[in-house]
């Protein structure tokens, strides 16, 4: 079937020049494992995994089946004072692969829901202490936390934020942890640990007892794959912990076993307080988030409201649906019974040795990597941003789908992805930034 611009007109695209997609538009038709077709025929591999969610592969029959059966038994039961059975089951199954002192799940929608949910239980959590004074949040430069108001006050993406003028008071961001010396560092970085101590500038200008919360994302995904420096994460833990700072890990992208474990809490040895969730949590196959929380974090709220009170005036009107109960519970099952994040873990090594070979390339200027996550940033144009965009349609029409954030391709394809389909996608990869042209 073709498409013309006419036919594409009524829908206003997310983070999308509209008027030169629908002009030249690139729709994918099918998928199925990590092969994707577009509207001419034409196949392409998966790079990214949808938008860093499709951990399982394209077309899993049983997350449909579960989603189709779940429609059919209870299509939606309103969240606030009612339940089903479902969500209770994933939460189950969410807790049972955390770290161990976190066992409280909060469903949402998308991971944009749950960073403004892991806000308001944070200041929620504190008001319970009798803290309410701590209103102060502390996030990062180049960060991404989602596109709801909280995230984007917590934002360090200039163009995420600039034209929007109503975000959150109160939020100071930590330089972030790209450096010079690090350039094509495979796993964690040596040099930048020292850029946590920016945490103990924020306490020692502003007050520890005036922060609540510092929101991290354990590896900086969409602003290109920026993997903390050694002890780098294991320092923002000490000094939240010495403040009484809640940590937040918003593990969005890393979590379901990117980095070859569950979380990156497990693969960096660090506990946070609080994980933010999405993305693969379903595998993609229908929106979902979840916020899950310390035990005594639900404790406090909970046992700080008179009995038969309501704890946190906060939910939505498709938190825990059935139907993506179904996807989550079948999601998981794929998980465990294909133990994709121990073939992750494995295949990891291939995987980075394939992304790292490529810095032979003249356009390439640095590779960052760590799991089957990987960050490959190109020479920049006249204009930051635009050589990125250019290099991803390329790549497109070339039979590859990668995720760029302007000059920074983000790398990230299916767990059950062969060595075969790496080489695959590394050929194409490397056939077009050789010969790519402005």
């Amino acid at each position: 079937m073709q498409y013309s611009a006419n036919t594409l007109e009524h829908h206003w695209m997310p983070f999308t020049p509209n008027r030169e997609f629908k002009d030249a538009p690139r729709l994918v038709v099918k998928s199925k494992g990590v092969e994707l077709w577009d509207h001419h025929g034409n196949r392409l591999l998966d790079g990214s995994s949808g938008l860093f969610c499709v951990a399982a592969g394209h077309g899993r029959e049983e997350i449909a089946k579960a989603v189709h059966s779940a429609l059919m038994e209870n299509d939606y039961t309103a969240p606030f004072n009612l339940g089903h059975p479902t969500s209770f089951e994933l939460a189950r199954m969410v807790a049972a692969i955390t770290p161990e002192e976190i066992n409280h799940v909060f469903f949402t929608n998308s991971g944009s829901e749950s960073i403004d949910t892991a806000l308001k239980i944070a200041m929620a959590y504190h008001r319970s202490r009798g803290e309410g004074q701590r209103t102060r949040f502390v996030s990062r430069e180049r960060a991404y936390h989602g596109v709801n108001i909280g995230g984007t006050s917590l934002s360090g993406m200039v163009k995420n934020r600039e034209t929007f003028s109503g975000v959150m008071p109160n939020v100071v961001c930590m330089r972030h942890t790209w450096l010079e010396e690090n350039r094509f560092t495979r796993g964690q970085p040596e040099h930048g640990a020292e850029l946590a101590e920016d945490l103990q500038r924020m306490v020692d200008t502003y007050g520890g007892t005036t922060i609540a919360a510092c929101f991290v994302e354990p590896i900086a995904g969409s602003t290109g794959t920026l993997v903390p420096p050694k002890g780098y994460l294991q320092r923002l833990r000490e000094i939240c912990d010495a403040n009484g700072i809640l940590l937040v890990f918003d593990e969005v992208i890393c979590g379901f076993g990117r980095l070859g474990a569950p979380f990156a809490a497990q693969a960096f040895g660090v506990t946070p307080d609080i994980m933010t969730m999405a993305k693969a949590l379903t595998n993609g196959a229908q929106p979902m988030g979840a916020v899950a929380v310390r035990d005594d974090i639900y404790d406090t709220i909970v046992n700080a409201a008179p009995e038969g009170a309501i704890e946190l005036f906060h939910g939505y009107t498709y938190s825990a649906h059935p139907a993506a109960c179904a996807a989550g519970i079948a999601t998981q099952k794929i998980y465990q019974d294909e133990k994709l994040f121990d073939r992750a873990d494995e295949l990891s090594d291939y995987f980075l040795d394939k992304v790292f070979a490529l810095q032979d390339i003249d356009l390439v200027t640095d590779i960052r990597g760590y799991g089957m996550l990987t960050g490959i940033d190109v020479k920049p144009g006249v204009v930051p941003g635009i050589r990125g965009t250019k290099i991803q349609k390329a790549l497109f029409h070339n039979g590859i789908h990668i995720k760029f954030t302007g000059d920074a391709g983000i790398f990230a394809p299916p767990l059950v992805t062969t060595r075969e389909q790496i080489d695959e996608m590394i050929g194409v990869v490397r056939e077009t930034l050789e010969t790519f042209k402005d």
